[in-house]
Formats: structure tokens, sequence, C-alpha cells
């Protein structure tokens, strides 16, 4: 994720740009693809390049430890999807609640077109009132980094385990589109071959406000290819969004067929699967944000209230086990 951070950067002009990692082969990575300057002490990347924005890419065990004394010595930070430390999250809020800094959680799906497609339509009553939503998402979690072992990073721990990681991240999402649901069920558990010790599926049943009833099942099983399957049934019509047919798709009362919006799979760099465009666009608006110009669509609170929902799915799970 750093390195496709310094991409979306690049992409959007921005130069002044330095690297910070421990290990050595990032670093001279960085410099051979990216041309940066790089820093193997934290501190002393701080000192020396005196940013006025950090990009907080670790793995999410690690978020805060940047984030919080970064906030108290007034730096921006943006930082990447939140599995763990909503307490922290929380002491982090309160400290910049009296400061003009841009405290940025990451919420790349919202960016997606496919997602983007689905707000549009469900806003524009196209199938009046919602009532059932089922969603299987997931991607095999070696694919994730096939140039490293899963035992090699945080996906295989189980407080951050790939699985668990996916969970907000696709909530943070739908409850932007259906509000704050109430947790109803979640089974988890270890259902495929990975040698890494965490559950590799979650799924989840929750009430939205209005009536929906969703059905979230995330996963980390799926080959060879990726899943991401959704249909929404309301009053008036539906919705299927699906990235085996590349699109979202919807119907109403009175029609004759579907209708459907195509999706193009965007610029991927070699070695990735998902498209550069969303993050480059995610980039923007928190740039757009520290510079004043407009809010960024995701807030500390609204990770806190997704990472609470999380826990509150997994206690479920223990109490039907």
């Amino acid at each position: 994720m750093g390195k496709r951070r310094v991409r979306n950067l690049h992409a959007l002009g921005q130069t002044e740009l330095a690297g910070y990692d421990p290990r050595e082969d990032r670093r001279l990575e960085a410099v051979s693809k990216y041309n940066l300057p790089v820093y193997s002490f934290y501190e002393e990347a701080l000192a020396e390049f005196k940013p006025d924005v950090l990009i907080i890419s670790t793995g999410p065990s690690l978020h805060m430890d940047y984030a919080i004394p970064a906030a108290e010595k007034n730096i921006h930070c943006f930082i990447e999807a939140s599995v763990v430390d909503a307490e922290r999250i929380e002491q982090l809020a309160k400290i910049v609640s009296d400061k003009p800094l841009v405290m940025a959680p990451s919420c790349t799906m919202r960016y997606y077109p496919g997602p983007r497609k689905v707000k549009a339509l469900i806003e524009s009553g196209v199938i009046g009132r919602p009532l059932v939503l089922n969603y299987l998402t997931g991607q095999y979690l070696p694919d994730w980094h096939p140039w490293e072992d899963v035992n090699d990073f945080y996906v295989s721990r189980r407080e951050t385990g790939g699985c668990r990681e996916i969970v907000p991240f696709e909530l943070t999402w739908l409850n932007d589109i259906f509000g704050s649901p109430e947790p109803i069920a979640c089974t988890k558990g270890n259902f495929g071959d990975l040698s890494a010790d965490i559950d590799d599926v979650y799924s989840c049943v929750l009430n939205y406000p209005g009536g929906l009833l969703a059905s979230l099942v995330v996963e980390v099983v799926s080959r060879p290819k990726a899943t991401r399957e959704l249909r929404i049934l309301g009053t008036k019509g539906q919705i299927v969004f699906s990235a085996d047919e590349k699109c979202v798709r919807h119907i109403s009362v009175g029609d004759t067929d579907w209708t459907r919006t195509e999706l193009t799979s965007g610029t991927i760099e070699k070695g990735y699967i998902n498209p550069e465009e969303p993050y480059i666009s995610e980039m923007k608006d928190f740039i757009d944000a520290v510079k004043g110009v407009a809010q960024f669509s995701n807030s500390l609170g609204d990770d806190i209230q997704v990472l609470n929902l999380l826990s509150q799915l997994e206690n479920l799970s223990e109490d039907t086990l």
C-alpha cells in the first residue's frame, strides 16, 4: 500500500515526498522505483524532512503508533483501513477535536465505480425501499501478496487477520449508503486450507434502518479469482453488482429488461489486482481536505463505529459457538 500511495501522489502532481521503512529492502525498492529520499529511522525522517502530512501505510496494529504522535506534532494523517485499536482511535479523535487537522481513515471502496453506482441507484429510489441485501465477497489470501508467504505479514495474525480486516472495509461503504445497522448474528471460523491460524470466513446478519435485512459473507478462500456478488431486493425492483459480469444492473417494476452499467477495469499496476483510479480519487479528496477546500468523506467517528460493530458481531459469534 505504501508503494501504491506513492503512485497516487505522483499521479496528482505531488513530488515533495519521502519514505520511511525500517526494512532496507523496501527502502531500496522505493529509491529504485520512485526515486524517493528514504529514512531508516522515523524520528530522523520527521526531523530532516519536516512533513506536513503522513500517509500511514503500515500494518493495522501500528497505525495509531504513528497517527497519535503525528497529531500531537500537528501533522495531518491519511490512515489505511483499520481493524483494531478502537479505543486508541477514540484517543486520537480527542486529541484533534480542537485542532484544524485532517485525520482521514481510508474508505477506498466508496470510490469504486460499482459501490458509487449502487449508492446512486438507491438514492434515486429506482427500486423503492430496500428490503433484502445479500453480499458475498472475498479473495484467496495468498493472492494478496503473491511475492511473500501469508505468515510473513500481518494478515496471518488473528487480531489483524485478512478476513477480519475486510469486514470493516466492506461495512464502511455499506453503512455510507444504508446507515448504522444493528448486528443480528455472526458465524466465523477457519473453513479453508490456509496455513495461518485465522478465521477465513465471516458470515454476518445485520438489520439496517428502514427495515433492510442484510446478509454479508466475507471470506479469503475464493480462488482462482476474487468474488464480489451483491443483490439488493426492493419494493419496486432489484440491483445486482457483479464482479464476474463487470457491471451493475437494475430492474424496476414495469421494466421489460435489466438496465446495465458496465464497469471498466481501470489501470492495473503490474503485480496488483485492483485498479489505481479509486485510490487516486481517494487521495485527491484527502489532499483537498488538507487544503481546506473539501471535507474528507470518512471520519474517525465513522471508523470507531464500524470497529465497534465488528466487535459486536464477533461477540455474537462467540455466544453461538
